[in-house]
């Protein structure tokens, strides 16, 4: 698990003015290219990386999207002729991780690009993983666990909300023991992350809308996260600004170019303030219905985000009056308490506007499930930066309020 004190950073040490002391913290970042037609760029970012033989990971949809089509354009446009591998599910698998590092290693290739959302990115980076450390990708659970320098990466999503094209996350479905597996380590950021608003002109409004509750997730999760930051915090409280602006926007006026890079950059900065200052119980418990129904991860988040910020607002609600305050409630007279229990109110409204179940129980989760999946959440790194501490009984009873 992460420990939240090194997540924070060492305390300065001697020769530090005692004034100046405390706590700092390391802020990974890819380089970042982003705008409208920026996947024209692509390209150049492979020919940056030293490629010569890159390596797309994307699916079925973007594919007929077209989006596939023209990132090989670009691509063969700088000289490089790509190979391309597509046979993934949602939800990326363990077994489907290792038939795209024999399909990789089969071509030769050295730089491996991902087109896609989350799942297509997490792939990817889980690809580039085992084929230069070996073994399989379930060896390399948990945080840092990534010895060996991976290939070049270059990230293109193509839905708002995963934030997995700058993160330092990677989650991949364990079959056998059907749970999410997490990875986390400065490894698994990319080494280039490129937005371009187009491609999520092509989303279906489902996906639009769980990718769109899993960027506000990351967002509220960071912002009140043991490990966040001055930098964590001006992203994170941002991205909640742009998703209550906008997301309600992308699937009632679909031609919205604005709301859709309002969007786009959401998901962007969600993802820089999640990777740096980690997560929470929502992502803990959502991971675990995720591997146990195969579900979309956003729209569980949905579901349990506001159980969550009730559930830390009885302990620490100070934070929680500037996420209402983002989300556009006026907060004048509340008390910290009050401001909390509107920002659940609020989510609770938005993803229901969105078309997302009320309760667990409607994405098929059983009250006989809740035990195995409180023990699981309980080893998901994601919990130790949730702000108050939970134990298997308070995580259980989370889930049932959820049901």
């Amino acid at each position: 698990m992460v420990d939240a004190e090194r997540a924070r950073g060492p305390v300065g040490g001697r020769g530090v003015p005692a004034s100046a002391r405390g706590a700092f913290t390391k802020y990974l970042v890819p380089e970042v290219v982003f705008g409208w037609g920026a996947l024209s760029e692509a390209g150049f970012a492979a020919r940056r990386l030293g490629a010569r033989r890159p390596f797309v990971v994307t699916d079925e949809g973007v594919a007929r999207a077209g989006w596939a089509r023209e990132l090989t354009e670009h691509l063969a446009g700088v000289g490089l002729t790509a190979t391309g591998w597509q046979d993934m599910t949602p939800n990326p698998k363990d077994h489907e991780v290792a038939e795209g590092v024999e399909a990789y290693l089969h071509g030769g290739c050295d730089v491996i690009i991902g087109l896609g959302g989350g799942s297509v990115i997490d792939a990817a980076k889980a690809i580039a993983v085992v084929a230069s450390n070996g073994g399989r990708i379930l060896d390399y659970e948990g945080v840092d666990r990534v010895t060996a320098a991976i290939p070049p990466t270059v990230m293109c999503p193509t839905t708002a909300g995963t934030g997995a094209d700058v993160s330092q996350f990677a989650v991949i479905t364990d079959t056998a023991r059907r749970v999410k597996a997490t990875l986390i380590g400065r490894a698994l950021v990319p080494d280039i992350s490129l937005t371009d608003p187009r491609l999520l002109t092509t989303m279906p409004d489902d996906l639009a809308a769980a990718t769109g509750l899993d960027a506000l997730t990351h967002a509220v999760e960071a912002y009140v996260s043991r490990a966040s930051g001055p930098l964590t915090d001006v992203h994170a409280l941002h991205a909640v600004e742009l998703i209550a602006g906008s997301l309600r926007r992308t699937l009632t006026h679909r031609d919205d170019t604005a709301a859709r890079t309002a969007m786009a950059q959401a998901s962007l900065e969600a993802g820089l303030a999640f990777t740096n200052a980690i997560l929470g119980a929502t992502h803990a418990m959502s991971h675990q219905v995720g591997g146990l129904l195969d579900l979309p991860h956003g729209v569980v988040n949905g579901v349990l985000l506001p159980h969550v910020i009730r559930f830390n607002a009885r302990t620490a609600p100070d934070r929680f009056a500037a996420v209402a305050r983002a989300l556009g409630i006026d907060t004048t007279g509340m008390t910290a308490s009050a401001a909390a229990e509107a920002a659940a109110d609020a989510v609770t409204d938005l993803a229901a506007d969105l078309g997302c179940p009320s309760g667990l129980a409607q994405l098929g989760v059983r009250l006989s499930d809740v035990e195995t999946l409180s023990v699981t959440a309980l080893a998901d790194a994601c919990l130790s930066t949730n702000p108050r501490d939970a134990s298997q009984a308070e995580v259980a009873d989370l889930f049932r309020a959820a049901m």
